[in-house]
């Protein structure tokens, strides 16, 4: 087999940003078992660097991870004089060079459904280096990532100009990425804040959203969707107390009630009323919410805590790099639109008691027992 060396850079958005990345987190930590595994790059300094670099942790965004030092080089990036990266005594993956010519293959295919054989035999990478190597060097899957790369396809075709309205647009986008429907554009819910088609105005002016009340096991249900995906998913005593909070929410916005539960509507009650079911579905519809960047991440890491598991305020607030962000947590949960599509009720207190929940702390307890009882069986 003959290892390829790749001259284009592994950027940060092309490790999907729904998945927080095993070497973020190994920069984040500074760790220095990841030195001479990858660098990574800033593009505002056009400097790179071993993950253990003491010097201030850069921005997400202006990330780039390169295999070896041979790339960042390639790509206009010198050598950080603080941690000399191109020093390092650390031995590189050996199999970087490979995995990255995956990479570059997915990300030309990425309106495609390729198999894996498919892709070894037209890398002459095997298909064990490539399930293995990507685990170990990129820190998602070959499905992962190529998942995120038909993603990417549809933000960028979606920026592209269109005729007509921007309903046609964003259906156009959908089919050219890939997509065999609108249903399909997101497949598990954790894949489905980081899509953001357009950004919604402040109380929503200018949007139309339908919206819907079911009966759940939590109570009465309120579901509402814009064009472009589920924006709010909450409980109430009452359908008047739950049209009045959407209202306040979107007070811009035109409220349209459903006529019958289609679509996305129809596939978020689905969802809800099977987490306290046997047999739970996953969430087949995206996500139009509004959020801080920090609350993005906040319920990335919340759609991240497995089914049947806790995590603590404190805990998420090291999962993301933050101990001391304890209370800026508990906010972006408390700020949380969408009910158990993004399950804040799997936070807890540092002693495991039931703190606040917005929905009341009845249903969480509910929730939590339900998920837990489905794992224990």
């Amino acid at each position: 087999m003959t290892t390829l060396t790749m001259t284009k850079p592994l950027s940060a958005s092309s490790i999907p940003s729904l998945f927080p990345g095993k070497q973020w987190q190994q920069v984040l930590e500074r760790d220095t078992a990841a030195d001479g595994q990858f660098f990574y790059a800033v593009k505002s300094t056009k400097v790179y660097c071993k993950p253990s670099c003491p010097s201030r942790r850069p921005t997400r965004k202006n990330v780039t991870f390169f295999p070896t030092t041979e790339a960042a080089q390639a790509a206009g990036y010198r050598a950080c004089l603080r941690c000399e990266p191109d020093r390092t005594t650390a031995k590189p993956d050996p199999q970087a060079g490979a995995i990255a010519a995956v990479t570059e293959y997915l990300k030309d295919h990425a309106t495609e459904r390729t198999k894996l054989a498919e892709v070894a035999k037209a890398t002459g990478v095997g298909r064990l280096t490539i399930l293995r190597g990507f685990k170990r060097v990129l820190g998602v899957s070959p499905g992962q990532y190529a998942k995120a790369q038909r993603i990417d396809s549809f933000k960028k075709g979606l920026r592209e100009p269109g005729i007509g309205k921007t309903e046609k647009r964003v259906t156009d986008a959908i089919y050219e990425a890939g997509y065999g429907s609108s249903s399909r554009l997101y497949e598990k819910s954790n894949a489905t804040l980081g899509m953001k088609p357009r950004v919604m105005r402040e109380g929503g002016a200018g949007l139309l959203i339908r919206y819907c009340m079911a009966a759940s096991p939590l109570g009465r249900m309120l579901v509402a969707t814009t064009d472009v995906g589920i924006c709010s998913i909450t409980f109430g005593k009452d359908d008047a107390e739950l049209v009045k909070g959407l209202r306040e929410s979107f007070n811009k916005a035109q409220l349209v009630p459903a006529k019958g539960n289609t679509g996305w509507l129809a596939d978020a009650v689905a969802f809800v009323v099977s987490q306290m079911s046997e047999h739970p579905l996953a969430a087949t519809f995206p996500l139009d919410v509004r959020a801080t960047a920090f609350q993005q991440r906040v319920w990335r890491a919340l759609q991240e805590i497995p089914r049947g598991e806790t995590r603590s305020y404190s805990e998420l607030a090291a999962t993301l790099g933050k101990p001391s962000a304890v209370r800026a947590v508990a906010g972006a949960c408390a700020a949380n639109s969408v009910a158990i599509a993004v399950p804040c009720h799997r936070v807890v207190g540092k002693d495991g008691s039931l703190t606040g929940y917005r929905w009341g702390t009845e249903r969480k307890k509910k929730l939590l027992e339900a998920e837990k009882a489905r794992i224990s069986a």
